[in-house]
């Protein structure tokens, strides 16, 4: 029996979308659907969901829950990584809070910035953890990280966890049928060129029947900034560099040094960005985990209509042969040219029996490979980090961040880093 292993399945919402996408799938049935998380009681709450999907999709999967790591991974063809290290409380709590003590404020912090790095530091040792398990019992297994931040991760596991590994985002099947809804367009038959990095990868080209539709696209965003709205900074950032973003702009606010800024407070305001995003979204979360628990967990009617995540689409084009395209992220062996080959890249990909197969792009505008260094350089400072245990490298990933530098003094950034190490306690390995 193939096997499909999810870590960190007490995440149920989104176990619900990958997991019962796989249910609904005709040539993953038959598989074993492998759960283990180290929360037991939201790992069961998981399992009764699938179950009761199952029943409703007539779906002949097996589904088991694993309190021990080694065993969910034994033996599984395909891997799939949704885990938070240290969850909301504490870690999140102190990734915004320490900072903001030192006048930075941050909106997302998973990805870049003083929380994406940290949150790195503290993710890293448990994904080489995850690494040794698969390479002792299903070293062929194809690793889709779905966590957070997503380029450094997905590097590390390539390069050093020496584990066959491609990320995932939403963003990317998410950028054409968001921006066309928002500026009234028609996005059927459009065809669409996507390639830079996880949540700064760059709508390269964007036609219709041949002719280019940025301009339109240009034009209306440029009117549409006359009013405050929800993507403001991704529409500056087009309007300014050329191209569409596409990640959303409470992420990319922080990725740059032009938006967050303690001397020019009004820009928050005039482009409408949600500092604190991230903290809100979780307490939110949180208190509706209640009733989300009863309807999805308790529902023993509960249906499931196959979602957009990429993951079993990946599966079954594996499976059948049958090629699928993919926006995913992978080591750059040469496929952004101008972009350096030790960073992780998103880029179109082709999916069949072969695998994930990453496709050519040569290389960006050169504006834009201009932007993606400014964050490849903290993303690789990060990997130098968690990989040497020297305290030294942390101190260079927060200097060369964008958005850190761009508002503190070196001084305060040394601090400021101390200072989250020593709070991070048992989550963070020892730095020398």
């Amino acid at each position: 029996m193939s096997k499909i292993t999810f870590l960190g399945a007490g995440s149920t919402v989104f176990a619900k979308n990958v997991l019962g996408d796989c249910l609904h799938t005709p040539a993953l049935q038959g598989f074993e659907i492998a759960l283990f998380d180290i929360d037991h009681e939201r790992l069961q709450d998981s399992a009764n969901m699938l179950n009761n999907i199952k029943k409703t999709s007539g779906s002949t999967s097996v589904i088991k829950a694993y309190t021990d790591r080694k065993e969910a991974l034994s033996g599984a063809k395909y891997v799939v990584n949704a885990i938070q290290v240290g969850g909301y409380d504490p870690c999140t709590i102190t990734d915004f809070e320490i900072p903001k003590k030192y006048g930075l404020r941050q909106t997302i912090a998973d990805t870049v910035g003083i929380g994406g790095i940290f949150r790195n530091l503290r993710t890293i040792p448990v994904m080489l953890d995850f690494a040794a398990d698969i390479r002792e019992v299903c070293p062929d297994a194809l690793f889709l990280n779905y966590t957070n931040p997503m380029a450094v991760l997905t590097n590390v596991m390539n390069t050093y966890g020496g584990v066959r590994t491609v990320g995932l985002c939403h963003s990317v099947q998410a950028c054409i049928p968001e921006l066309f809804k928002s500026l009234g367009l028609e996005k059927e038959g459009v065809k669409a060129k996507i390639a830079g990095i996880n949540h700064m990868a760059w709508l390269l080209e964007v036609t219709k029947d041949g002719v280019d539709l940025y301009p339109e696209i240009k034009k209306r965003a440029a009117e549409k900034q006359k009013e405050k709205h929800w993507d403001m900074v991704r529409y500056e950032m087009m309007l300014k560099f050329g191209h569409y973003i596409t990640e959303s702009s409470e992420h990319n606010a922080e990725y740059h040094p032009y938006f967050i800024k303690r001397n020019y407070p009004e820009l928050v305001d005039r482009f409408n960005i949600p500092l604190d995003e991230y903290p809100r979204r979780c307490i939110e979360q949180i208190s509706r985990w209640k009733q989300m628990r009863e309807d999805l967990v308790n529902d023993t009617n509960l249906t499931h209509v196959r979602s957009h995540e990429y993951a079993s689409y990946i599966f079954e084009a594996i499976e059948t042969d049958i090629p699928f395209k993919i926006g995913g992220n992978v080591m750059n062996t040469g496929l952004i040219t101008n972009l350096p080959r030790e960073a992780c890249v998103e880029v179109p990909c082709l999916v069949d029996r072969n695998g994930v197969t990453p496709t050519y792009v040569g290389d960006l505008p050169p504006q834009l490979a201009a932007l993606n260094r400014t964050n490849i350089n903290t993303q690789l400072l990060t990997i130098e980090a968690a990989i040497t245990r020297k305290r030294e490298h942390i101190y260079h990933a927060a200097m060369l961040d964008p958005h850190t530098s761009a508002e503190l003094s070196m001084d305060d950034i040394v601090a400021m880093c101390d200072e989250l190490i020593e709070a991070h306690g048992k989550w963070l390995p020892e730095y020398h």
